[in-house]
């Protein structure tokens, strides 16, 4: 037996693999379960003396597989054509707009400030202030609870929230002894001096610098800290896949049943219109288990086929205060109620932040998780919602990395990501967090449940958790 002290010693994904190696996740064991019977709760969870804050709509543009057809705009025509989608779907008045908040992650240094150029763009009035936020693949979460801090606090009655990424054109440097080459060369007043700088030129200065989808602090890729996520907590390539065709499956049931109000047309310049999605690809588990690992090789198991792809798109969402939405006419989807972020080891738990952040927020909504009838967590592989799942599942886990007694429990999977998810939809990174509130938003309207819980990881050891609460028929 492995002693204390041996443990203690140990690196955390080494510790998980000891615990959790004797505890398969059946990822199709749990789709063929009878659903769970539910305790349906009553109460509203509006506070005296706090002004509710709801969700009136939110829009999104098809999310496409980069390289596709946005490959030749700019972040800022996708943010544009979201903002336009959402006035178009609401047909609220621009001047009564208080303030827009984006999200952005990659972003581009022509237009630093995103949030602003769309807005002016879209035709919103030019005295509407802007700003961009950036919280890796929780930014347009941050811009949606910043504007909820805004309202709740008085200063604002109306925001509009959203994110956009562009992968397709991402910004590629100059080295940086070619950067600064180049600078101190602007700088030269003489021919001499010029002619001096010149002469230090060496070929490998046209070296350029690519961005590198990785973490600054470990300099190790999301998708290398997913695969050893996954062997730490024993999930196999099986389950891997297994996940993975489900969300496609449902994403494909979903937009074939129209379930996917959120999307809006978007007429590519030059080009056809968008009306869909186009990374929805249900496949099987014998063309899977063909693909070769695409981090760790040749021993890993995170897949190209079970991994979030890179995407486009942007997203927007129109929250206002309860009072103000009714004065208007609006009958509001849902009420934005407790949130919380968390952040841990970016090296060892990177992509953990569900598990940290969901118990936080039932403790703060006076919740449990049979009170939940919807639940959206950002997929950005298989192996790491499965992970998460395993964690949550785990009182060892709770006790030993948590701080607390028992654990939370997984959420069913019956009630989990039911209309697809990002490894299906895709996931623009700062796009994704609205379209998990309004997915949620319109799951409770058309299933009937109360309360959604929406949770998401992000690069940084971050991770996000949110109550949705259907607001009455």
């Amino acid at each position: 037996m492995t002693s204390i002290l041996t443990l203690k010693n140990l690196p955390s994904s080494a510790k998980w693999a000891l615990r959790f190696s004797l505890r398969p996740l059946s990822c199709s064991s749990q789709l063929r379960a009878a659903p769970a019977v539910q305790t349906k709760s009553k109460k509203t969870l509006a506070k005296p003396n706090v002004r509710n804050v709801v969700v009136v709509e939110g829009v999104r543009i098809p999310f496409l597989l980069s390289g596709t057809s946005y490959k030749d705009l700019m972040a800022h025509d996708l943010a544009r054509a979201a903002l336009s989608g959402l006035l178009h779907r609401t047909s609220v008045p621009k001047e009564v707009i208080d303030y827009i908040v984006y999200g952005t992650v990659i972003q581009e240094v022509k237009t630093s400030n995103v949030a602003r150029e769309a807005s002016l763009g879209a035709g919103f009035s030019d005295k509407t202030p802007a700003h961009t936020v950036t919280m890796a693949c929780i930014s347009s979460n941050q811009a949606i609870t910043t504007g909820v801090g805004l309202i709740a606090a008085g200063h604002s009655d109306v925001i509009v929230a959203g994110g956009v990424e562009l992968m397709s054109d991402i910004p590629i440097r100059h080295s940086r002894k070619m950067r600064r080459m180049m600078l101190d060369l602007n700088k030269a007043k003489t021919l001499g001096q010029r002619l001096s700088l010149i002469s230090k030129f060496r070929m490998d200065f046209l070296i350029p610098e690519l961005i590198s989808v990785s973490e600054f602090s470990t300099n190790e890729t999301m998708g290398h800290s997913a695969d050893r996520l996954a062997a730490a907590f024993s999930v196999s390539r099986l389950e891997q896949d297994e996940y993975a065709l489900r969300s496609h499956s449902l994403a494909k049931k979903a937009q074939d049943e129209g379930l996917l109000s959120d999307v809006v047309p978007f007429k590519v310049p030059g080009k056809d219109t968008v009306t869909k999605d186009n990374g929805i690809r249900p496949s099987t588990l014998e063309q899977m288990a063909k693909l070769k690992p695409a981090f760790i090789k040749p021993y890993g198991t995170v897949t190209a086929a079970n991994s979030s792809f890179l995407t486009d798109g942007a997203s927007a969402m129109l929250i206002m205060a309860e009072e103000k939405a009714l004065a208007m006419g609006y009958k509001p989807k849902a009420y934005l109620r407790e949130f919380l972020y968390v952040s841990q080891d970016p090296k060892d738990q990177l992509l953990l932040g569900p598990t940290y952040a969901t118990p936080k927020v039932l403790e703060k909504a006076g919740l449990t998780m049979n009170d939940i009838d919807a639940f959206e967590f950002h997929e950005a592989f298989s192996g790491q919602i499965l992970a998460n799942l395993k964690a949550m599942d785990s009182d060892w886990f709770a006790q030993n990395y948590m701080g607390r007694k028992t654990k939370v429990g997984p959420p069913p999977l019956e009630k989990f990501n039911n209309w697809g998810g990002s490894l299906s939809l895709g996931h623009p990174f700062a796009a994704t967090g609205c379209r998990l509130v309004i997915t949620a938003a319109n799951r409770l309207r058309k299933e009937g449940g109360q309360y959604a819980l929406v949770a998401a990881c992000a690069a940084g050891g971050q991770g996000h958790a949110m109550i949705v609460e259907a607001y009455p028929k």
